[in-house]
């Protein structure tokens, strides 16, 4: 029964990418590890695990919400990245 997590920056990814990324996850390990077992997949767990800018960094620097904004754009209320103009 694998169990995977995917850490990440809160604020890159909006509710679609992050239910495409557990969806994509969970196909490869039942293709992979439950050699296409369609069953295998029950016994699948996959997390998304965010944490605040503050507690990563790259390179040395620290992201903020205004640079990952920048990059990325924002995340609306209803969890959907809102299209930078």
């Amino acid at each position: 029964m694998p169990y995977v997590t995917i850490s990440t920056v809160r604020g890159i990814l909006d509710a679609g990418q992050k239910k495409t990324l557990l969806e994509r996850v969970t196909d490869l390990l039942v293709e992979v590890e439950g050699q296409g077992n369609p069953d295998f997949r029950r016994n699948v767990w996959v997390r998304i695990e965010e944490q605040e800018p503050a507690h990563w960094s790259l390179g040395g620097m620290q992201p903020t919400p205004e640079i990952i904004a920048g990059m990325f754009g924002t995340i609306g209320a209803d969890g959907v990245r809102v299209p930078r103009p």
